[in-house]
């Protein structure tokens, strides 16, 4: 909005000029962000334990977690309205990705509204159903990966370390993008499990590909570094600082013990930004390195469900993995650190790609 406002007065006002660069802009998104998630938290917090919207804990989870019942959930809703404003504000509103990707956001968000609901009306951690869930994620990616075909968005997959190799999905992109968004979103939403735990690597991954994006819609650069030139997706930076400054705010009410969990309405949507965000910017594969804590989380549940199914024993003492260190007599602070620590250096090996190509 301010772009459109001020750019224009560029010449009455010189020093308006600055809002042409998305640097600044992203910058300035990231801060807006932080400075809103900070200014909210206290009263949302307050907000959630008025309206008595306690945290369901699994009783066949470990012991330590079942103090945490009754903490605020539905944070996540604190989180969307500092990605949502700060885009809003900072972002460039005639660019039609922009609003796929808080569209996404904003659907998946609306589904892990109505999960954290039941869950609080019900007194459990149930919630949707995993098929009703499944069904309007792939409903939501559908119409998404649709949008992108239907437009003429390239269907050419972009492969880390490879400058020439990038084969054409063709019509397969729909399906291969619907499995990167639904993905994304759930591996998040499995990684919420410990104070912090998720929001990190969210941080991280934002921050991340609000650099890709950066590159990718910077003709110099994307020539440079031999990636995709993508004219529209700079502006991808705006949303994805914009996540990342209020992913550190909130992790300041985040951090353990926490004053409130982000639940599905955070996850889900935050988890949907981050696989549009890699579609739109042709770096779906690279997703799996620098969300690497994701996948491996999601990845722990697939593996203990599949061998348990089959042989009833477990792979894992519980799952996802971040319960199994806990269980295997780890803190849930260095838990959380170490996954923190892992996730930034996954994070540095994917911009590292840019120059192995």
């Amino acid at each position: 909005m301010l772009y459109h406002l001020l750019y224009n007065l560029r010449d009455q006002v010189p020093a308006f000029n600055v809002i042409r660069y998305i640097t600044f802009r992203g910058l300035a998104a990231a801060i807006t962000a932080f400075a809103i998630g900070l200014l909210l938290g206290p009263p949302v917090i307050r907000k959630l334990r008025a309206f008595k919207f306690g945290q369901s804990i699994r009783d066949d989870g470990p012991q330590s977690h079942l103090q945490k019942a009754g903490t605020p959930t539905m944070g996540g809703v604190l989180i969307l309205a500092a990605v949502f404003l700060p885009t809003l504000l900072w972002g460039r509103l005639d660019r039609p990705q922009v609003w796929l990707v808080l569209a996404v956001t904003a659907a998946f968000g609306a589904l892990g509204f109505v999960d954290d609901y039941r869950k609080i009306k019900e007194k459990n951690s149930k919630g949707v159903p995993g098929r009703v869930k499944l069904v309007v994620q792939g409903l939501g990616s559908l119409a998404a990966a649709g949008y992108l075909y239907q437009s003429g968005f390239g269907t050419d997959l972009a492969l880390p370390f490879f400058k020439h190799f990038q084969p054409d999905l063709g019509w397969l992109f729909i399906p291969f993008s619907m499995l990167v968004i639904v993905g994304a979103s759930n591996a998040v939403n499995l990684t919420d499990g410990l104070d912090g735990l998720a929001i990190g690597p969210v941080v991280t991954t934002s921050g991340t590909y609000a650099l890709l994006a950066y590159v990718a819609g910077n003709k110099l650069a994307a020539d440079y570094l031999q990636v995709p030139f993508l004219p529209e997706a700079g502006e991808l930076s705006i949303v994805c600082a914009s996540a990342a400054g209020a992913g550190l705010a909130f992790l300041w009410y985040n951090c353990h013990p926490a004053e409130v969990f982000m639940g599905d309405v955070g996850s889900l949507a935050l988890g949907g930004l981050l696989g549009t965000v890699a579609v739109l910017t042709k770096q779906e594969v690279l997703l799996a390195l620098v969300g690497g804590i994701f996948v491996v989380e999601a990845l722990s549940v697939m593996i203990q469900v599949f061998y348990y199914k089959r042989t009833r024993k477990r792979v894992f003492k519980m799952a996802p993995i971040h319960h199994h260190f806990e269980l295997s007599g780890w803190p849930e602070s260095k838990v959380i650190v170490r996954f923190w620590i892992v996730s930034i250096v996954l994070a540095l090996a994917g911009i590292s790609t840019l120059k192995l190509r």
